[in-house]
């Protein structure tokens, strides 16, 4: 899969990749990343401006039409490959495990970062993109929703995890959080490593794991909790 990063601190978004699962995966060839500076392709070559004040009054600047529109017509994308266009903003659908997975199922993924006030209305008019938003909350901008996204969506991929059955027990994979881990010693100051977990027998481990995580999900996410009462 490839991503093109549309952003104006690339250097944010290239460093993720040289770290742990996405520098094996970039290795590998299983994901490729590329990033877009639309100061590149600012009209005012001087001081490669991409923002200006808003039209109405207002505090702070906008990022205008042109650098973005620019940049987004300059990556290739085939007409033979399905392409998903993402736009970060607090005003898109809520990110979840469903969207990670149905974006998991194109070869590739553009997607433009903001700051400052926000983009120009227009950008959104002329390139239509999917907004999508990692939570209810405001960011400097949108490299670190992208980075989100980017990492969710290449776990799906086969061969970033070594194997795929990895991400199936993930947290939200079946609509449920995941169950408890644990690993040697098996006491460690007083806590104990469940007997079940010990005694190789893998369908009362299968049992146990999925109470756990039912169990969880109702304490910690009953709004999950629900969800998942009313799909079973």
């Amino acid at each position: 899969m490839r991503f093109d990063v549309i952003t104006l601190f690339p250097e944010l978004i290239n460093s993720h990749m040289d770290f742990s699962i996405m520098k094996r995966a970039g290795d590998e060839g299983i994901i490729e990343l590329h990033t877009v500076n639309p100061r590149d392709f600012s009209e005012d070559k001087k001081h490669r401006r991409v923002d200006d004040t808003p039209y109405g009054g207002g505090v702070g600047m906008v990022l205008a039409p042109q650098p973005y529109v620019d940049a987004y017509e300059s990556i290739e994308q085939s007409d033979k490959n399905p392409t998903a266009t993402l736009m970060m903003t607090p005003q898109g659908e809520p990110f979840n495990d469903k969207i990670s997975n149905e974006l998991a199922t194109y070869d590739q993924i553009i997607i433009l970062c903001g700051h400052y006030e926000g983009f120009d209305e227009r950008i959104r008019e002329i390139i239509k993109p999917r907004e999508i938003s990692v939570g209810d909350f405001i960011l400097t901008g949108g490299e670190l929703p992208a980075l989100c996204v980017i990492d969710s969506v290449a776990r799906k991929l086969d061969g970033t995890l070594g194997k795929i059955e990895s991400a199936h027990d993930d947290s939200f994979a079946d609509g449920l959080l995941e169950y408890p881990q644990y690993t040697k010693p098996r006491e460690y100051r007083g806590y104990k490593v469940p007997d079940v977990l010990l005694n190789g027998n893998h369908k009362l481990i299968e049992e146990y794991r999925f109470e756990q995580k039912k169990e969880r999900t109702k304490t910690k996410r009953p709004d999950l909790w629900q969800k998942w009462l009313e799909n079973n």
